[in-house]
């Protein structure tokens, strides 16, 4: 029996026979693609539904080769979609319906082949056309071999995708299905239904707040060929901003050079030096909040050469601006302003010094002794204010900026009417 029959043609209202169930959360169209991964959906919609959330879903044809509609439909106690059309045209399109219906899109897992549609604006099965059709946020959780997922058509629809104003869960490095080893595998269930939950809360939290964040390294020129960096790989800057983007805020990142996706924030202005960084944020004040997650070079050549030197050249070098310290008491100071310590021993004394001499408000300090922390995907962070510090556990870098997000909330954040998230006095 065709699938179509099954849910079949609802023809009194001559439309596909919606029956969305309002729970005490939000709604959630989980769309669920052709991939392994898909066994953990059970999963996954156990916990959306433990947090109080409807779930209706959509199953791709590859999709239904990992899972069955059955038993989405056991789980979420809704109906599950496969078809686009199951009937003539009506006055009004179930795709519609469903995709404005939701509070929240999410794809999970997402292939290869649903991001290639989403980035190129195809819409020929039910899933792209709800996709395409949408006026609600969309967070995806991509699932693929690694070297799909690095394969340069892959990267560079997700820079559309992100571009485009997509959530991205993972995807995480580790054993993928096919044997082999690296990115590409799904993010756990528990991690996605966190994400969500977290962005329900979040959502429009810091709408309207002005936010500058400074993120990866700076480098600074020895010869056209030659220069002096610091390790950053800018994963953390660049989690922090994108999680700020996400609670509302208008977010403008300056960064160094990276090899990552660039986020999707209001504006990214990319430089090379100290200097140069220090320039365009100034000129991107005032801010309500400023996270200064660069790792800025402390040293920069005083004279470097025009051209390629063929000895050993004698440097001269010259200390460069700090940049902490000139946005912390500019007078168009941001009302908020972070800070990061970088190290190697004297973790607290050390944080806690830079934290009174650069005048900021906070520091989120790491000891980076060994090399793994640099272009790791983990962090440990010691945050320090003025009047306490905490030890955060070890945890993924976009852990550490959704920690600090709802640090930043509950001390700047705005009522959010859904979620009841409530401003607090800074400290």
């Amino acid at each position: 029996m065709m699938l179509s029959h099954i849910f079949g043609w609802n023809a009194k209202e001559n439309c596909l026979p919606l029956e969305i169930v309002y729970g005490s959360g939000m709604r959630v169209l989980l769309i669920i693609t052709g991939s392994i991964a898909a066994e953990k959906i059970p999963d996954l919609l156990h916990k959306l539904k433990s947090n109080g959330h409807s779930i209706t879903c959509v199953l791709t044809r590859a999709g239904a080769e990992f899972i069955i509609p059955d038993s989405l439909e056991r789980l979420t106690g809704n109906k599950t979609y496969t078809e686009l059309f199951t009937g003539d045209d009506g006055k009004e399109m179930g795709h519609i319906r469903l995709s404005r219906e939701a509070d929240l899109v999410v794809v999970a897992p997402a292939t290869a082949d649903i991001m290639a549609k989403m980035a190129a604006g195809l819409a020929d099965d039910l899933a792209s056309t709800l996709l395409l059709a949408t006026d609600k946020p969309v967070m995806i959780a991509p699932a693929m071999n690694v070297r799909m997922w690095e394969n340069k058509a892959v990267q560079r629809n997700a820079l559309i995708l992100k571009q485009d104003g997509v959530l991205f869960i993972g995807p995480e490095s580790g054993d993928l299905a096919c044997g082999e080893e690296g990115w590409g595998r799904m993010s756990e269930p528990k991690q996605i239904a966190d994400r969500v939950e977290k962005f329900f809360k979040r959502k429009d939290a810091l709408k309207g707040l002005k936010v500058l964040v400074t993120a990866g390294p700076t480098i600074e020129s020895i010869d056209p060929v030659r220069y002096i960096a610091n390790r950053s790989s800018g994963k953390q800057g660049y989690a922090i901003a994108e999680s700020l983007a996400a609670a509302g805020a208008e977010v403008t990142l300056v960064t160094g050079p990276t090899s990552l996706p660039k986020p999707h924030v209001a504006k990214i202005i990319e430089i090379e030096s100290a200097s140069e960084m220090l320039d365009v944020a100034l000129k991107n004040l005032p801010a309500d909040i400023a996270v200064m997650a660069a790792a800025v070079a402390d040293w920069g050549i005083k004279n470097p050469a025009k051209n390629k030197m063929k000895n050993m050249p004698e440097l001269k070098f010259t200390e460069n601006p700090d940049i902490l310290a000139e946005i912390s008491k500019n007078k168009k100071k941001a009302k908020l302003v972070i800070g990061f310590a970088a190290e190697t021993e004297n973790l607290l004394g050390n944080a806690k010094k830079k934290l009174l001499a650069k005048k900021c408000d906070w520091i989120l300090a790491n000891n980076v002794g060994s090399k793994k922390v640099f272009g790791s995907n983990e962090n440990k962070i010691l945050f320090i204010e003025r009047a306490h510090s905490e030890q955060w556990p070890e945890m993924s870098k976009i852990e550490v900026a959704e920690k600090l997000v709802e640090k930043i909330i509950n001390t700047l954040g705005r009522k959010n009417e859904k979620y009841k998230v409530i401003s607090k006095a800074t400290a």
